[in-house]
């Protein structure tokens, strides 16, 4: 390899491929095209003199070098993202960009008002919203702050339990939930607490009808193709539903709000989390204190 500087552009280009395994995922991962990243890919290695990845119909699999430049930029990666943080940790403004990931559900069901509600409350502070089901890394700065639900969230990270979501079964009026279809979760909606109670129940068998989210899981309710089990602050407001029984125990979950330790102390992060927190209480979702989670001291 040529004794040169590498630029961080390339090091990031070359760890991005590495990482997708194609140079479709690291264009999507680099907001750039196809097209653009064959072409720097090859002035790369032109310029290097060295042969960075095979290729192959199954995608891109890095060469010796190529492990090696990887594994310098995924270490710089790691540095640069601790020194933003750290440097977002001293922001004592309440303005600027706030990335917040939360779950499609939880916003169409919950968030969306409370996030509306601090919009207008603080004019100066951008929210950044990420609707995804998988996890982001807040310390890839993926996020500055996460609402999951969940019953063991990271311990690396720092927030607070802020809501026990119950969850119960919902159907037409009349519906009858011992003799009535069921609507199930979808393999890719990897909801394996519900699919477990529902085999516990007997009802796998009369799931007839099974869709990846629980949005499409209340539309399928509301359109008469069975009895489904939801959570209650998104079914409880939908007139064409009705509760056919109390909350199930065994699927109550925690809501967690949380962020990393080095930006606690951004003014516009502990306003937000304060905000939520409060807007939650004030709708009746109070805290548990159950189970073990993370350090949740936001001092």
């Amino acid at each position: 390899m040529n004794e040169q500087l590498i630029p961080w552009d390339d090091l990031r280009v070359v760890l991005a491929i590495t990482t997708a395994g194609s140079l479709a995922g690291a264009a999507r991962r680099l907001g750039a095209s196809h097209a653009t990243l064959f072409r720097r890919l090859n002035t790369i290695e032109a310029r290097l003199g060295v042969r960075l990845f095979e290729r192959s119909r199954q995608g891109y699999a890095p060469t010796a070098a190529g492990a090696e430049l990887a594994e310098v930029a995924e270490r710089i990666a790691t540095e640069v993202q601790e020194i933003e943080r750290r440097l977002a940790g001293r922001d004592l403004q309440l303005s600027g960009t706030l990335r917040v990931t939360t779950t499609d559900t939880l916003l169409m069901g919950l968030l969306s008002p409370i996030f509306a509600d601090f919009r207008h409350t603080h004019p100066q502070i951008q929210l950044e919203v990420a609707v995804s089901n998988q996890r982001f890394d807040l310390a890839r700065r993926d996020a500055d702050v996460a609402l999951r639900p969940s019953s063991s969230p990271p311990q690396h990270l720092v927030g607070r339990r802020v809501a026990l979501i119950e969850q119960a079964i919902y159907g037409r009026p009349g519906d009858d939930p011992g003799t009535a279809d069921w609507i199930g979760p979808g393999r890719h909606l990897e909801y394996d607490d519900l699919a477990t109670w529902l085999a516990d129940a007997g009802l796998e068998a009369r799931c007839h009808y099974r869709i990846d989210t629980l949005l499409g899981m209340l539309a399928a309710a509301c359109d008469g193709l069975g009895c489904a089990v939801l959570p209650c602050y998104l079914a409880d407001a939908e007139p064409s539903l009705s509760r056919l029984g109390a909350p199930i125990p065994a699927l109550a979950t925690e809501l967690w709000l949380l962020t990393h330790p080095d930006l606690r102390r951004v003014a516009r992060i502990r306003t937000f989390m304060d905000f939520v927190a409060t807007a939650l209480a004030h709708r009746g979702l109070a805290p548990t204190h159950r189970g073990q989670g993370p350090r949740h001291d936001l001092s």
